[in-house]
């Protein structure tokens, strides 16, 4: 007895020493990662499931679960054969089929998928193990578009899980990545648990980079932890409770680093594009004067501060539709934005667009700190302009409910919410989920613009560099004018984690490569 009890305390440090405790950005509301795009699901994705390419911290699309691919008929036609050792969690192997079927869904809901998907004369199964793309026109991109890290990714799940309607979610969690989620001990709202797939085969040559290389597992065990009070979430890191915080608010960071057991940096050098969007389907912002009259009450730093704190290592302001650093920003029509806000004038242009007090929703993630942050900003400025204001303090499964609902106010819709993406998915116009103009059949907001999706079609079309450029120069002016969101900044959230921790890789969160020092 006495052995057994000396003996107990080793034992748990061994098990928590193969046990990654994580703090995500908000609670795993959602699982489908082609519902959303979320990203914390995107995060979640990457654990469960692989991709046929990956994307390296250069951009470079590298095979992934493929070996390699083979182009002929000047373009036309895409030969992608599968490497060996891909096998589903339930313990079936991936086969080719099982990949038609993903890209078939994913491609349906996602805007860069759409693009590939508008020149996919034929894609089908020509073995097991090779997949076939037939076009109507050469698409250079597949690879990238396949490998893309910006929501929402092409995962691969097995064909009996594909063939779900993409509108509808798959909630059977089962890819073959180097983790499986374990559905028996989720708990919504508080706890999910990976367990290392022992049968996952990692690439055999390469560097792990980003989405690209190999990717391999050192923990047994992968917990999330959701703790929406960030004081609670802070104390837990600084004692060792848990070992990642993904993102720590501004007030905490100068405590957090001052912790010699703590390392705080950024991964994501694109940072994150913050914006207010707008439902476009519903009055009074289906009107272009509406969404120009708001325009006129946007200062940006204010929303930067709000959410990234005074430091400004850690925001840009001056910031239109692409990401900063990305070759395809620029200063087109910058000067839309105003440098000094008149609240006097927004009133005169809200009501000279046709306001008259109707009541505006606004959902709100409370749960969420940077988009709580975010809102509070817009909702105070919308008040100062007249606005009458249904400011709705929810949790963030609701907020993404409710802003996939395309219906009226009175039945459950919304009319205009913070929120944010990734800079890497507003680095070029294929990428960029939220300058799309497909209407009902785009993501939440749901504008509508056949002048930036012919400018779009443009750019994948364009023969060089310069070329794309200048018409992503067009493309924000354009933006300026029919308003699909407003840009609000860009801030570049600092993570923070034990320095017991090594092998974090840029980016985003990513679950493999990291180990215990």
């Amino acid at each position: 007895m006495a052995a057994a009890t000396l003996a107990a305390p080793n034992l748990a440090s061994a098990q928590s020493s193969k046990t990654l405790r994580f703090v995500p950005q908000a609670d795993l509301a959602l699982l489908d990662p082609v519902q959303s795009t979320g990203l914390v699901i995107r995060h979640h994705a990457l654990l469960v499931f692989d991709t046929l390419y990956g994307v390296d911290e250069q951009q470079r699309a590298q095979p992934q679960m493929v070996q390699g691919h083979v182009v002929e008929n000047d373009g036309l036609l895409w030969r992608l054969t599968l490497r060996e050792g891909l096998k589903f969690h339930d313990g079936q192997k991936v086969l080719a089929r099982d990949c038609v079927a993903s890209i078939k869904r994913w491609g349906v809901r996602d805007s860069y998928g759409l693009s590939l998907m508008a020149v996919v004369d034929d894609l089908s199964a020509v073995s097991d193990n090779e997949i076939q793309f037939r076009l109507k026109r050469p698409f250079p991109l597949l690879p990238d578009v396949l490998g893309k890290a910006g929501t929402n990714i092409c995962v691969v799940m097995p064909e009996r899980l594909a063939q779900t309607d993409p509108m509808q979610r798959v909630n059977e969690m089962v890819g073959s990545g180097p983790f499986r989620f374990v559905a028996s001990e989720r708990v919504p709202g508080s706890l999910n648990v990976y367990a290392k797939f022992t049968d996952y085969v990692p690439r055999s040559s390469g560097e792990t980079s980003f989405l690209a290389g190999p990717k391999i597992a050192n923990f047994d065990r992968v917990e999330w932890r959701t703790i929406p009070d960030a004081a609670t979430a802070a104390a837990a890191l600084q004692t060792g409770e848990v070992d990642w915080w993904e993102q720590p608010i501004s007030d905490l960071i100068p405590r957090l680093k001052s912790n010699r057991n703590l390392k705080v940096e950024v991964l994501d050098r694109f940072g994150a594009v913050a914006m207010i969007r707008f439902n476009h389907l519903l009055p009074p912002f289906d009107r272009p004067e509406m969404r120009q009259a708001l325009l006129g009450a946007i200062k940006q730093d204010e929303y930067m501060i709000a959410v990234a704190g005074e430091d400004r290592a850690y925001w840009k302001d001056g910031v239109g539709f692409f990401a900063p650093g990305s070759s395809m920003a620029n200063d087109a029509r910058l000067d839309a934005l105003p440098s000094r806000p008149d609240v006097d004038r927004v009133k005169q242009a809200l009501r000279a667009a046709g306001y008259s007090g109707e009541r505006i929703v606004f959902p709100v993630p409370t749960d969420f700190p940077a988009l709580n942050a975010m809102s509070e900003v817009a909702g105070d400025m919308m008040r100062r302009a007249g606005i009458n204001l249904d400011y709705q303090a929810l949790d963030w499964g609701t907020v993404l409910q409710r802003v996939a609902s395309q219906q009226p106010v009175d039945k459950g819709g919304w009319n205009i919410w913070c929120n944010y993406s990734t800079g890497i998915s507003a680095v070029n116009p294929a990428a960029h989920t939220y300058l799309r103009g497909l209407g009902r059949s785009g993501t939440f907001g749901w504008p509508t613009s056949p002048t930036l999706e012919q400018l779009r079609s443009g750019w994948l079309d364009a023969g060089d560099e310069s070329a794309r450029v200048e018409i992503c120069k067009q493309m924000q002016v354009q933006a300026f004018q029919d308003l699909p969101y407003i840009p609000l900044g860009v801030f570049y959230q600092p993570t923070a984690y034990r320095t017991s921790l090594q092998g974090v890789l840029k980016g985003f969160p990513l679950f493999y490569n990291v180990k215990r020092a």
